[in-house]
């Protein structure tokens, strides 16, 4: 019995190839994005549309799927705190192997797979684990609105690119106070 669901959409059915090495089968699917598909301060909204193309092709030990992912993204910008508005582009390539291979290695003690290999159960895969590390792995790790975004003024919270040249008096030393008075007085 599998774990998986072959209504989800990132639920793909690798029967058709039918475990001939060679045979592929290419196809584009938009899909919606699922939760917390990025990083806190730039991610997929849940539910945007994702579009995928793909390449399913069988080898000896399982199925390598192939492709890019393309999506849209919201989030901020980590200096200045504006809006950003962006696209991703990710490639991907992951072998899943066949359960029965699988299970071979595990009784031979083969340390080429691991924990960490991705799995087909009943001839079905999931692409979400692999999606979402393509798509967060593209991801800037500080994302900017700008290059040069300046970020804000650490005073008074104001937008450096929206005020250039800004600058602030330089604050007087409480020490210094009765002496800026004097200063005032004989230029009086």
């Amino acid at each position: 019995m599998t774990s998986l669901d072959p209504r989800a959409p990132l639920v793909l059915d690798t029967r058709e190839l039918g475990r001939r090495p060679g045979s592929q089968r290419e196809e584009v699917i938009t899909v919606p994005a699922p939760a917390e598909l990025g990083i806190e301060v730039l991610h997929v909204p849940e539910g945007a549309p994702v579009e995928i193309d793909l390449r399913l092709e069988a080898v000896v030990e399982g199925v390598l799927v192939t492709g890019t992912v393309q999506a849209g993204l919201e989030g901020e910008c980590v200096r200045c705190l504006e809006p950003i508005d962006d696209d991703v582009v990710a490639k991907f390539q992951e072998l899943y192997v066949y359960e029965d291979q699988h299970d071979k290695a595990v009784e031979h003690d083969d340390h080429d797979l691991d924990d960490e290999t991705n799995r087909l159960e009943d001839d079905l895969l999931d692409l979400e684990p692999l999606l979402r590390d393509a798509v967060v792995l593209a991801l800037p790790f500080q994302p900017l609105c700008q290059e040069d975004c300046e970020g804000l003024c650490a005073e008074c919270g104001t937008r450096l690119l929206d005020e250039p040249g800004h600058t602030h008096d330089a604050p007087i030393d409480p020490r210094w106070a009765g002496l800026a008075g004097l200063q005032q007085e004989t230029q009086d």
